[in-house]
């Protein structure tokens, strides 16, 4: 078996690395792990590490922080965590530890998180400036502020105080935004799988099968590898198809109806993020043929228009035109297309807009306008390219159309010649799912 794709702990050191050349002398950066969640009672949630924690630490443990102090002499990098604990271990799994956070995840100091409280302030003395993610966790915010009134009480001991707050997330997410090669192996394989499942859906999928049948055979391929869900999968036959997230996925398949699929395989915390639209009976109507090529044609335009220093909205902008072609094309639209456009007539029909960044979170992080322009793509950003259509029932709309929901979405990085779709694997054109659905055997 070919080794897994991983990144390697070396890349997280000269992550921090940047953090620590960029805050500068005589501050400090905080930034706090993922705590677990109740389910009910005495059950958690399955765990998920906080994003930006794991992408400078690569620490997939609850219960930690992580302080970044430039040109410390005991070491720049120091790791709070759970201590080991064989009682706790043999109910809840193995931990790292004080000695493990040094050996394994380069801290150069580690300390029990049960020492934080009486820790940080003496790390916060004197220093000037404390980069930190305000507002994203009110408990640890306050936790902050303790410590920071810690350190004021010693003004008379000739303690300095932090006098200055800086915001931690910018920082990070523009270096988040950039994959490096070890990022975009673990998204191939990621895209891979995912496109694996979504294969092996269209071979399945039946009449009369329930969409939950269907969303276990997704879940079935991520897990068979390894792989978590990377968000609720959306699996809607039919008018459940018109609802952007719709995730009950509990309703039976008809005949003649599509089936939207948006899901997509998470590994090693990055995201994979996939939508395919076919027949339940696997032969599309009239109708639905019209309205899906509309859709992969305005996919394949906004996929052409991936390149670097292309605008992030060019894309957005190349679906919206040859889709507004196709309902003008299909009747569904009768204004003109410069009035279309200019009053945004076709959000009736689509309603959202045609990617986000992708990454350690499925919608990832990373600013869409900088300084009031649309950002330019460059090579090693990852996007999704996602039009849509979804027709209502209403009165004025020709019955053929009601309920036809249909959503394409691919994976693509930017390269530096043009870009690259991560998620090929599986297909797409009209003729090849009627194929692939023919061949299908069931489950």
């Amino acid at each position: 078996m070919a080794a897994m794709p991983e990144i390697s702990f070396t890349e997280y050191a000269e992550r921090r690395q940047r953090v620590l050349k960029h805050i500068g002398a005589d501050s400090v950066a905080i930034i706090n792990a993922s705590t677990l969640k109740t389910r009910n009672h005495d059950a958690e949630y399955i765990f998920r590490q906080d994003s930006d924690f794991y992408y400078l630490t690569g620490f997939n443990e609850p219960e930690a922080v992580a302080v970044l102090i430039p040109n410390r002499a005991e070491g720049e990098y120091v790791l709070f965590c759970r201590e080991r604990d064989p009682a706790a271990e043999q109910w809840t799994g193995y931990r790292a530890g004080i000695e493990g956070a040094k050996a394994k995840y380069g801290a150069n100091e580690s300390y029990p998180i049960s020492q934080l409280a009486e820790i940080m302030p003496k790390l916060l003395a004197n220093k000037d400036c404390v980069y930190y993610r305000m507002g994203m966790d009110w408990i640890f915010d306050k936790q902050v502020f303790t410590w920071l009134n810690g350190v004021r009480a010693q003004v008379r001991a000739g303690i300095k105080a932090p006098t200055t707050f800086k915001m931690l997330d910018e920082l990070v997410h523009e270096m988040r935004l950039i994959k490096s090669e070890a990022e975009l192996a673990v998204m191939r394989h990621a895209a891979q799988i995912a496109a694996q499942a979504h294969t092996r859906a269209m071979q399945v999928c039946q009449t009369d099968m329930y969409e939950y049948e269907v969303e276990a055979v997704i879940a079935h391929e991520f897990r068979r590898h390894g792989m978590e869900t990377a968000y609720t999968s959306i699996v809607g036959g039919g008018k459940n198809g018109c609802i952007l997230h719709y995730i009950e996925n509990r309703d039976p398949l008809n005949a003649g109806d599509l089936l939207l699929i948006d899901a997509g395989a998470e590994y090693q915390c990055y995201a994979s993020d996939i939508t395919r639209t076919f027949p339940v009976n696997g032969k599309f109507s009239p109708a639905q043929k019209a309205l899906y090529q509309v859709v992969l044609d305005a996919q394949y335009a906004a996929i052409n228009t991936v390149r670097p220093d292309a605008l992030w909205d060019d894309v957005h902008q190349a679906a919206v035109s040859v889709l507004v072609d196709g309902l003008i094309n299909l009747g569904l639209l009768t204004e003109a297309k410069d009035k279309i456009l200019a009053d945004s007539l076709y959000r009736k029909f689509y309603m959202h807009r045609t990617g986000h960044w992708l990454g350690l979170d499925v919608h990832d992080v990373g600013a869409y306008k900088v300084e009031g322009e649309w950002r330019r793509l460059q090579a090693g950003m990852v996007l999704t390219v996602e039009p849509g259509l979804y027709i209502p029932a209403e009165e004025g709309i020709d019955p053929k159309w009601w309920h036809i929901g249909i959503r394409i979405e691919d994976d693509v990085l930017v390269t530096e010649s043009g870009c690259e779709v991560l998620t090929a694997g599986v297909v797409k054109e009209i003729s090849a799912i009627e194929s692939l659905m023919a061949q299908g055997k069931g489950i």
